[in-house]
């Protein structure tokens, strides 16, 4: 499972309230392919920078992978998003250095889930083939066939320490040269005070003013 750290923690708080007050404002962490969302947190001199971003804006699939091209896919992806220089840089005068960073993902153990069910659906099919039961049955299938496909995700930690963390006014990204199947990020901006500033970005955009 993973860690919600202190900072984490405030971001997703801070966030839901705002959401709460602001009519029409996006759910967090919604899963929309094409869409990733960004959090940042900063905290004295610590910046939190956390990332939800569908499997198939990274990847390009939302499951376990089934050749050895698609593993190939993944094995590279993990090791971009593991290089803190690759998606995020900085302004030199406000000295953030790199801390951590934890890539997790959800694109794992698919088929032993299906087996077992489309196993126990014939089974009980073949003790009672009322069309209505039949049709409940096909539905499940689909149901979990979706529910366990269709929502492998990438869940994205970075963490600093900036020296003069009050010049960081903007970051730049390359998140879209990296991973051009995403369209859009919402980025999620809370300060120290409390103040969420939410900023758009569009394909091609690398610049987070806040």
């Amino acid at each position: 499972m993973k860690n919600i750290t202190p900072i984490a923690l405030s971001i997703s708080l801070a966030i839901s309230s705002f959401a709460y007050a602001e009519e029409g404002f996006r759910q967090h962490s919604a899963h929309v392919h094409g869409h990733v969302e960004l959090n940042i947190a900063q905290d004295g001199k610590e910046l939190l920078m956390e990332i939800s971003a569908p499997g198939a804006d990274v990847v390009g699939f939302e499951h376990a992978p089934k050749n050895s091209e698609q593993k190939h896919q993944l094995e590279n992806a993990i090791t971009t998003l593991k290089d803190v220089n690759n998606l995020f840089a900085f302004p030199a005068s406000a000295g953030c250095v790199a801390l951590n960073q934890s890539v997790a993902h959800t694109l794992e153990g698919g088929d032993d889930h299906d087996k077992h069910d489309h196993n126990e659906h014939k089974h009980h099919d073949e003790h009672d083939h009322d069309k209505h039961d039949q049709y409940e049955h096909k539905h499940h299938d689909e149901h979990d066939h979706d529910e366990h496909n269709g929502h492998g995700e990438f869940n994205i930690e970075y963490s600093y320490t900036c020296s003069n963390i009050s010049a960081l006014k903007n970051i730049e990204t390359q998140w879209f040269k990296h991973f051009s199947n995403t369209k859009s990020i919402t980025v999620n901006w809370l300060s120290p005070d409390g103040k969420i500033s939410v900023i758009e970005l569009g394909k091609g955009d690398k610049t987070i003013s806040r």
